[in-house]
């Protein structure tokens, strides 16, 4: 791959990947930071580095993004995934549409200008369904069929995966959480800039802004109560930062569950992501596994 130049900011120091059998690099496109990781084929993350997002529009986020790559090295590297925020088009790796987490980053090219920038070959996918298709065939839900995947983080997202197979849905939303309407106001707005969304009471800005997990994992348990009666998964897995917090929230998302669904459902799992904060790595890494001809997707 070329190499753009150093990256900016301050990034982790990657450790050196082996050499001796191919790999994949991974990235990962977030609000606040740019994560990047070689991974094996068999979803091993064997190097990582990070960086802050920088400001700018999409094209300053995808330069940063391969001066991060860059700093790798002469890995041998087959593809590269991504998981990016936004609805992404399957087919051109570009974003239909965005919320405000990144300014100008609707209608960004991020599969053309990243081939470009890398010379590799690129997958794109929205930044959950890139950590639902880790943990489908990685992680936690990896031996249920039919998954509802959680990502709690700057935001709330969704993703559904069947027999490991991603579901993009007619327009690319299938699975999303972040919308759904809860009944009380949030102490911050939703992406969309409402209040009575998911998002604008359970996402890491609202529990630091009212400082209550429980509650706000109480909320999250309600909305999955209902929307289980529809989808009708075999598991939930919930990840993202906030994920990270553990019992206090995990155990309020569970027990409001319980308490709120239909009987048949209400021994649904709902269990931690197996793979933590590198989900989104790991299955963008395996996305493109798929994309080089090793796996399916």
């Amino acid at each position: 791959m070329t190499t753009p130049g150093a990256p900016p900011g301050r990034a982790t120091p990657p450790v050196r990947a082996p050499r001796d059998h191919p790999v994949y690099m991974a990235l990962d496109i977030g609000g606040t930071k740019l994560a990047a990781a070689v991974v094996d084929g068999e979803g091993t993350v064997v190097d990582r580095a990070r960086v802050a997002t920088p400001a700018g529009d999409g094209n300053a986020v995808l330069q940063a993004a391969a001066r991060l790559l860059a700093g790798f090295g002469d890995a041998p590297v087959r593809a590269l995934g991504v998981g990016a925020p936004g609805v992404i088009d399957p087919e051109s790796g570009r974003v239909v549409s965005a919320t405000g987490v990144l300014p100008g980053w609707a209608g960004t090219p991020v599969r053309e200008a990243l081939t470009d920038l890398t010379g590799l070959p690129v997958t794109v996918v929205n930044d959950v369904r890139a950590m639902a298709y880790g943990e489908a065939h990685a992680g936690a839900g990896a031996g249920h069929h039919r998954v509802l995947h959680i990502s709690v983080g700057t935001g709330v997202g969704g993703a559904l995966t069947t027999g490991g197979r991603l579901e993009h849905g007619a327009h690319g939303t299938a699975g999303e959480v972040a919308h759904l309407l809860v009944p009380e106001r949030g102490p911050v707005p939703c992406g969309c800039g409402r209040r009575d969304h998911l998002e604008a009471v359970a996402s890491g800005p609202a529990i630091a802004a009212t400082g209550d997990a429980p509650h706000a994992g109480s909320l999250l348990g309600r909305a999955l109560a209902g929307l289980l009666a529809v989808l009708d998964p075999d598991a939930v897995v919930v990840g993202g930062g906030v994920a990270q917090i553990g019992a206090p929230f995990l155990d309020a998302v569970t027990a409001a569950f319980r308490a709120d669904a239909l009987p048949p459902l209400r021994g649904t799992p709902i269990v931690p992501a197996g793979l933590g904060t590198d989900a989104p790595l790991v299955g963008a890494a395996l996305l493109a596994t798929a994309l080089a001809g090793q796996g399916s997707g």
